[in-house]
């Protein structure tokens, strides 16, 4: 949520920010609302004054009570109207992007995305790869079919030692992050709306969202949304910032609009798994945070040893509510190429205002936090895996950091 403030003082350049985001949002509009509601507030304000007045004058002076009769029905009114008009002003707000870091390369998609750097070699292969699909099936770790039975398509099954391979890649990557500062969260699976408005989701992604009938609640799409939620409508200690949270979530997306995207087994998907980084901090601190965020991606990454390389996401491929996106795309060999694992997001005060997320400190200073939303892992990181580590049999290494984890260093073809 962009401060009303900041519009009358800059409409240009909103208008400017919205035109370059490809946001349709009358900007124009939303002033002449602001302005007709200051206006309505104004003449409420004196109005209560002039009854506040008059009300002492009641029991010597009956006309004053006369007067201070009539001002309760204009008062209320009024109220009414500043009411409406708050209503609209708000409706129209939350459809305005967040501002643009000037930085942001400009593109209309991925493929406009800017590679910052490469990290990892790609190994060659002497044999035919296979996908994470024919890998997963011919070891028996991971079941499509049956989870389009059970659920539909875009559901799906770990199995055996798919599914502890899973189990290992999540409980490292939390503790990793833990002696980095974070505090391990187990959140809840389902959000309400002013959850999901506050994080941003809505309006701008309501049809990637599973909602429940007749119940004011949604299936989560990230534990960014129940973790920022977390704070809503509190003043934080500015002395403790930033704070770290991470959890581990099921993830639900319906996956509206993704037809022609990298859909190949279970790369996009409606439900899959992910642990998630959220750091509530001083404005001052967020762009750095936002690389600390970076710096713990790349590193599970590398001592995972997955090729990656990343990219700074151009505006046409960030959502509204984003300031400065990063997204690591890690190497597939069975699509030659990278693909995105996980994305990094500094959202500035754009969620901490539609949530009501303070701070003060003691020095007197106060404002709005600034949050990052960043993924640690995903599914996609697992499969990842299976594919960079496969074997010519087959079979798939584990990488040597999960095998405290897994118990076990290989994953082999049942045999025949």
């Amino acid at each position: 949520m962009i401060d009303i403030k900041y519009i009358r003082e800059n409409p240009e350049f909103v208008k400017k920010n919205c035109q370059i985001r490809g946001a349709d949002v009358d900007v124009d509009a939303i002033a002449a609302l602001d302005k007709e509601r200051r206006e309505v507030t104004q003449k409420a304000e004196f109005l209560r004054s002039e009854r506040n007045r008059l009300s002492k004058e009641c029991q010597s002076n009956p006309a004053a009570r006369e007067q201070v009769k009539a001002m309760k029905d204009e008062l209320a009114a009024l109220e009414e109207k500043e009411r409406e008009l708050g209503v609209k002003v708000d409706e129209a707000l939350s459809w305005l992007p967040n501002i643009l870091d000037p930085e942001v390369p400009m593109g209309k998609d991925d493929a406009d995305n800017k590679e910052i750097r490469k990290v990892g070699t790609i190994r060659e292969f002497s044999f035919k790869v296979r996908d994470h699909v024919e890998l997963g099936e011919g070891l028996d770790i991971l079941d499509i079919k049956r989870g389009a039975k059970v659920a539909q398509s875009g559901f799906y099954y770990w199995k055996g030692k798919g599914a502890l391979l899973c189990d290992a890649l999540y409980t490292w990557v939390k503790a990793e992050l833990i002696k980095r500062g974070f505090t391990p969260m187990i959140t809840p699976c389902l959000a309400k709306e002013r959850t999901l408005f506050g994080t941003g989701y809505l309006p701008f992604f309501a049809d990637q969202t599973y909602k429940l009938e007749r119940e004011d609640l949604a299936l989560i799409g990230t534990s960014e949304q129940t973790l920022v939620g977390f704070h809503a409508d509190e003043t934080l200690e500015a002395e403790k910032l930033p704070i770290f949270y991470t959890a581990y979530s099921p993830c639900f997306r319906t996956e509206a609009g993704s037809y022609g995207k990298a859909s190949r087994g279970i790369f996009r998907v409606h439900q899959f798994h992910k642990v998630e980084q959220i750091i509530f901090c001083k404005p001052e601190d967020s762009v750095n945070q936002h690389k600390f965020a970076l710096e713990n991606e790349e590193m599970l990454l590398q001592k995972l040893g997955l090729p990656y390389h990343v990219v700074d996401v151009c505006v046409g491929d960030m959502g509204a509510p984003g300031y400065r996106k990063y997204d690591i795309e890690a190497w597939y060999p069975s699509f030659n190429g990278y693909r995105e694992v996980t994305s990094n997001t500094n959202l500035t005060e754009f969620q901490s205002r539609r949530l009501n997320i303070r701070y003060k400190g003691k020095d007197g200073s106060k404002g709005y936090v600034h949050t990052i939303s960043a993924t640690a892992a995903t599914d996609r990181v697992a499969i990842c895996i299976l594919e960079n580590y496969q074997q010519e049999d087959g079979s798939v290494v584990i990488p040597e950091v999960l095998r405290p984890y897994t118990g076990f260093d290989r994953i082999e073809p049942p045999a025949k």
